[in-house]
């Protein structure tokens, strides 16, 4: 029997063949191709003496030891008030909290450490060697899109890496574009953004991103996602292969 070519066929061999082949790609994680750290915006540099910076509208804890009175949500008590329960000092729109016994005191702009000698040198006016811990209780980096559990990711240290944070959501789901994460940081007015290929070796200080608290990491999907969903729509059950297969045995 003569055999007809048929177009339609033709464009949809092609079609599903290239989104088998994206959304089958495995991403080398140790391509040979290098990131250089040259390419990074200046704000995203790694910097081994980063400290985080109180803002406005931090929450702090104050713990005294053995100093109820001055603690506000004292780390060191049997009965631990943290933020759970609501006590913390609040940074107002002027960048101040109210310290027990001593009033307002401005800490917009101190690091942690900065509030913790500064407190010691007051609460040493009333209290010999006074022992204070410091603790800001919203430190926080987001991680939205192709994550198993996009979610907010609170951080005790200020120094944490953009795998060691990925890693606390799960990991990377199966459409994660590892090619263009961005990870958004607002320094002060302004907000800059970094786009990074997972998927190139070299400098790792360029590619597992040091992230600092208030960062947004985005992971978009892949354009395959499109595709697989609106084979889904036609074979709910099938997997792009084996939609693939069953498209073509029908055509």
């Amino acid at each position: 029997m003569k055999s007809y070519h048929n177009p339609v066929r033709s464009i949809l061999i092609l079609a599903i063949a290239a989104a088998m082949m994206s959304s089958c790609k495995t991403q080398n994680l140790l391509s040979q191709k290098r990131t250089r750290g040259a390419e990074l915006d200046t704000v995203f540099r790694f910097d081994p003496d980063y400290e985080y910076v109180i803002r406005k509208d931090d929450k702090i804890s104050i713990s005294v030891w053995g100093q109820d009175e001055l603690s506000v949500g004292s780390s060191y008590g049997i009965y631990n008030s943290n933020e759970v329960y609501g006590k913390w000092l609040l940074v107002d729109h002027n960048g101040n909290i109210e310290l027990p016994r001593y009033g307002t005191f401005r800490t917009e702009g101190l690091r942690v450490t900065e509030l913790k000698a500064t407190l010691k040198g007051i609460f040493g006016k009333w209290i010999v060697n006074p022992i204070v811990d410091v603790k800001v209780l919203n430190k926080e980096i987001t991680v939205l899109g192709e994550v198993r559990n996009p979610a907010v990711v609170t951080v005790d240290k200020d120094r944490n890496t953009l795998l060691e944070i990925i890693s606390k959501t799960g990991g990377f789901e199966f459409y994660a574009n590892l090619k263009h994460v961005k990870i958004l940081r607002q320094n002060g007015p302004h907000v800059h953004v970094a786009n990074i290929d997972l998927t190139q070796s070299g400098n790792l200080l360029a590619t597992n991103l040091q992230l600092h608290p208030g960062d947004y990491v985005i992971v978009p999907s892949r354009k395959s996602k499109v595709f697989d969903r609106r084979i889904s729509t036609i074979i709910p059950f099938a997997t792009t292969a084996t939609a693939a297969a069953i498209l073509l045995g029908a055509l």
